[in-house]
């Protein structure tokens, strides 16, 4: 059940609020939804998992300007969540761009979180990977209908082994509903203009967030082919961080699904060592 609050500017946003147990927060990607966990889910039980939309995403409103599609600003949406809940510590799983949040959250509310996965992100992020990401975000599908969509992304993450039979249609309705007039976005098609902006920026230095979360339970899971974080990348956070649970996941570019063997498998391992 999708429920909402609103955020200190107004802005009605969505999340999803289910089972019970120690708090796991849940951070999609840019573009994605709560629903990007829907995968994942069915395999634990015992915890309470907290998966917002970000504004401008799924059932959240969308920011009157776009230069609030910042991670910043997300950071400040996930923490009046929390205040709303009256949840004073959880978890972090955050993919992509969720987990950029997640970093960004443990410099700021540290004592807030009790431990972080990284999904197929990290402090560098290739510059293949978000030229490839530039080249759809905000940009309305060609396809013409969900079917077609599904047929899309399945040429589009060409670099996907195997994938559970109809998960590129079940991708395609998590990312555009059919009108009318065609498919349309599930998300604000102008934050494609946050996205440009954020990559015509001078680069920001990100290993200082990695290096702050020493002491904190800490697991990566990437895509084996991912284009946006590379192998170097996760070696060195690994050489940084031995103790950081690891899964280099096959078959799978940016993002895996979290529900591939490896990743349950990592999820598992990293759930059990949060105090």
């Amino acid at each position: 059940m999708i429920r909402y609050f609103t955020s200190s500017d107004g802005l009605r946003l969505a999340y999803r609020d289910e089972g019970s147990g120690p708090v796991v927060l849940c951070l999609a990607g840019l573009t994605r939804n709560s629903t990007d966990f829907d995968y994942m889910l069915p395999h634990f039980d015992g915890y309470r998992f907290i998966r917002p939309d970000y504004r401008g995403r799924g059932a959240s409103d969308h920011a009157a300007d776009p230069a609030d599609y910042a991670v910043p600003v997300e950071m400040r949406d996930v923490l009046e969540l929390l205040d709303h809940l009256g949840i004073d510590r959880t978890a972090v799983i955050g993919t992509s761009r969720g987990g950029l949040i997640a970093m960004g959250l443990a410099g700021v509310a540290r004592a807030r979180m009790t431990g972080i996965c990284l999904n197929d992100i990290g402090p560098e992020i290739a510059r293949a990977g978000l030229e490839r990401i530039a080249d759809y975000v905000g940009r309305r599908p060609g396809a013409r209908d969900l079917d077609a969509l599904a047929g899309s992304l399945a040429r589009f993450h060409a670099e996907f082994g195997p994938v559970p039979e109809g998960r590129w249609k079940q991708e395609a309705v998590r990312r555009a509903v059919e009108t009318e007039n065609g498919l349309v976005l599930n998300y604000d098609p102008k934050l494609r203009d946050a996205f440009l902006r954020d990559m015509a920026a001078p680069r920001v230095d990100l290993w200082p967030f990695f290096d702050g979360l020493a002491g904190l339970p800490l697991a990566l899971i990437r895509g084996a082919r991912s284009d946006l974080l590379s192998m170097e990348t996760a070696t060195e956070m690994r050489r940084r961080r031995p103790d950081m649970i690891f899964a280099n996941v096959p078959e799978r570019g940016h993002v895996p699904f979290l529900d591939e063997p490896e990743s349950i498998t990592a999820l598992k391992q990293f759930l059990g060592s949060l105090n």
